[in-house]
């Protein structure tokens, strides 16, 4: 076959053959397929294979999961698209939450990403800029947490030092006051006698009076410093409980809604601390990946609600368990990894070997159901390795040898087994 009418024919010919019917999608299969087999190029299927390479990752899968070979077919997933005008819309919204409320530190290097974004919206569907956004809104998020505390801490220092000068103001007012009081006494004391008696009684008259309305200035004065006191030392009741909601709010976000250990990200930054001890001082610790057996079973059995009572209880007898001074993190799913410091090995097991028996001799309570679980464990040190990600990846391969090995089971880095 030489031109397009041979394969043409044969295109007819292997459908008729094949009892399938000449639909468009079916003759444009087939007619891609016979050309691509001896490499003769068509502007149609050329224009087919074109297609796909602009779509998004996404889009490339679900041709690929669906086994989409027309022009036709692709309509199906580009109709899937958001319209321009929405794209738009978003990526104004993205901005704008990527764009911290009081800080300007991160401006400039926002403003070249929105530049980027704002000129091709339909960026925001690619992996590497949602991936950046992602990064965006973290750092947005930290700038106006430390901007706000930084503040806050000004405000109180502001206040302290006003009540401190208010109170001194109103201590000198006082003492004033009462020098005021004992002139107007000594003046009033004063005997006049003479030819200028007259003169001199208009002009003590005039002293005192003075005198009294300094007096009565001067209480007020110190009426309204005493007021302004009170109203410092109540602003600063105010700062400080903003402060302890601040540091509450911190906390709250660095822990997961669900379990109350830490998420991820809060883990990754106290294990950093850790590993920072570890370099600086020799302090060594383990790395633990805790996984509970058969999850997705639970979830089947009893629903997630279940499946999060599960998760919720069994977090906290491993937060219960373990000592403030270490660290529980929840690392994905039903997945949770713990840094623990330990004096020698045999405490470590026992550390380990104590939650297994809590965790595989009592069942957990759902509704009126008890549901017995077990869960596979990896374990490692800090010092078997030469860094924190290689320790944490030689747990986590520990967690997955324990799971394809049987499950219900610790696996130390010795490969001791409990």
């Amino acid at each position: 076959m030489k031109d397009i009418s041979e394969i043409t024919k044969q295109t007819i010919s292997n459908l008729a053959n094949s009892n399938i019917d000449a639909t468009p999608d079916a003759y444009e299969k087939e007619f891609c397929r016979i050309s691509n087999n001896i490499k003769f190029n068509t502007k149609e299927c050329e224009y087919f294979k074109d297609v796909v390479s602009k779509l998004s990752i996404d889009e490339v899968r679900q041709t690929k999961n669906n086994k989409v070979e027309t022009t036709h077919q692709l309509i199906d997933i580009l109709l899937q698209r958001v319209e321009k005008k929405n794209i738009d819309k978003m990526s104004n919204l993205l901005n704008q939450s990527m764009t911290p409320s009081i800080s300007l530190s991160i401006d400039k290097e926002l403003h070249s990403f929105s530049i980027k974004i704002g000129e091709s919206p339909s960026l925001i569907f690619e992996e590497s800029i949602q991936q950046e956004i992602e990064k965006f809104i973290e750092k947005r998020f930290e700038v106006d947490k430390k901007v706000v505390a930084k503040k806050t801490a000004d405000i109180a220092r502001l206040i302290t030092l006003m009540s401190k000068y208010l109170g001194d103001a109103i201590d000198s007012n006082q003492q004033g006051g009462s020098t005021v009081t004992e002139i107007k006494k000594e003046i009033t004391s004063i005997g006049i006698t003479g030819s200028t008696k007259e003169e001199l009684n208009k002009l003590q008259s005039k002293l005192v009076q003075a005198a009294i309305s300094i007096e009565n200035e001067m209480q007020s004065v110190n009426s309204n410093l005493q007021s302004g006191r009170d109203e410092v030392s109540i602003l600063e009741e105010k700062v400080k409980s903003l402060e302890n909601e601040l540091q509450a709010t911190k906390a709250k976000s660095t822990k997961d809604h669900l379990t109350g250990t830490l998420i991820r990200s809060a883990y990754e930054d106290e294990i950093k601390k850790f590993d920072e001890k570890f370099k600086r001082l020799g302090t060594d610790f383990a790395i633990i990946f805790f996984d509970i057996d058969h999850f997705k079973k639970v979830n089947d059995t009893y629903g997630h609600e279940g499946g999060d009572v599960i998760l919720k209880t069994f977090a906290s007898l491993i937060l219960k368990l373990t000592r403030d001074i270490d660290i529980v993190g929840r690392y994905g799913g039903e997945e949770f990894v713990v840094a623990v410091h330990y004096k020698d090995i045999n405490e470590l097991e026992k550390y380990v070997t104590r939650i297994k028996n809590v965790v595989t001799k009592n069942k957990f309570l759902f509704k009126e159901h008890k549901v017995a679980i077990t869960f596979s464990a990896g374990i490692d040190l800090r010092s078997n390795n030469k860094t924190m990600n290689d320790t944490v990846s030689s747990a986590d391969k520990l967690l997955y040898k324990a799971k394809h090995s049987g499950r219900d089971k610790i696996i130390f880095w010795n490969n001791k087994e409990i």
